[in-house]
């Protein structure tokens, strides 16, 4: 059995985007909740639930798109369409990642919904786009994001603190926004040919995608800008956070975005640019959680 082509399925790279399950944590640190080291490990079982959780669907996904991804220019290099690894192989390596899944969120435990009930969520509903839900417009990107959703609430769970209304809101539009980016990526790499791929691309009209990631953009800047200064933002944080410096991080992230888009230099991946694709994105996000932590937990004293 090829390990390394299993491992390359599992796409161990894609598990970034699970940093989302931290974001209860590191917000709610902020806001007097206790952090300790039980929150701590209870919010790292639940990021290894959910990347096992999300690496059962992409092998998933492999196995169903296998031919189309064989007419794909990067898409073949996968180890399902390049033949490295056998479809039988493929779902036996699923069963082990959803089991592993399940095991590491019943291990997080979760108050007052238990996680695994939210893992489980993510993975039928993952598996209802792989099988339909890709396939019709609009819906494969709210798709996309309701993952996004899922992954902020299992963190929130793990550590018995809800959601706030500004974290729900930036989580959606930012979701929605990178979604279709990669529509919009993907429609101009494969060109003519796209419809040929996944004939969804064809639906989707290239001035509209223009349109709906501008606007995506604007809401989610609008939106955090707004949760910087809110009253509530400084009730749990002080009057004296500096919350409101992230924004320029914010704006510059999604304008550097937007233009490896444009200029297909990644942007069709975020996964890639957020593991230091592109330096300046990647240095620009350090800058944005740096001014988060000394905003919030106050590393320098008062």
């Amino acid at each position: 059995m090829n390990i390394s082509a299993i491992l390359r399925a599992m796409r161990p790279h894609q598990w970034v985007k699970n940093v989302f399950v931290l974001a209860a944590l590191l917000f709610a640190g902020g806001e007097g909740h206790e952090f300790s080291m039980d929150s701590i490990v209870a919010t790292l079982l639940a990021v290894g639930a959910f990347c096992l959780g999300s690496s059962t669907i992409y092998l998933v996904n492999d196995i169903m798109d296998v031919e189309s991804d064989r007419q794909h220019p990067e898409k073949c290099k996968r180890p399902i369409a390049a033949g490295e690894l056998s479809v039988p192989a493929a779902w036996i390596t699923s069963l082990f990642c959803f089991a592993g899944s399940v095991a590491f969120a019943l291990a997080c435990g979760g108050e007052p919904v238990p996680v695994l009930w939210i893992v489980l969520a993510y993975v039928v509903m993952n598996f209802a786009y792989s099988v339909k839900l890709k396939h019709v417009v609009l819906v494969d990107a709210f798709c996309i994001a309701t993952g996004f959703l899922f992954r902020v609430q299992g963190g929130a769970l793990a550590i018995g603190v809800p959601v706030s209304d500004w974290l729900f809101l930036c989580t959606l539009f930012l979701s929605l926004f990178l979604a279709l980016c990669k529509r919009k990526a993907e429609s101009d790499l494969l060109g003519a040919k796209a419809g040929s791929h996944r004939k969804i691309l064809q639906d989707y009209d290239p001035a509209f995608l223009d349109q709906m990631v501008t606007l995506l953009a604007a809401c989610t800047i609008v939106a955090y800008t707004m949760y910087t200064v809110s009253d509530d933002t400084h009730a749990k944080f002080g009057e004296d956070h500096i919350l409101v410096w992230t924004v320029p991080f914010v704006v510059f992230g999604l304008g550097r975005y937007l233009l490896l888009v444009q200029t297909q230099r990644g942007g069709g991946s975020p996964t890639k640019v957020l593991l230091g694709g592109d330096l300046a994105f990647f240095v620009n996000g350090l800058g944005w959680l740096a001014v988060v932590v000394i905003s919030l937990y106050k590393p320098f004293g008062d």
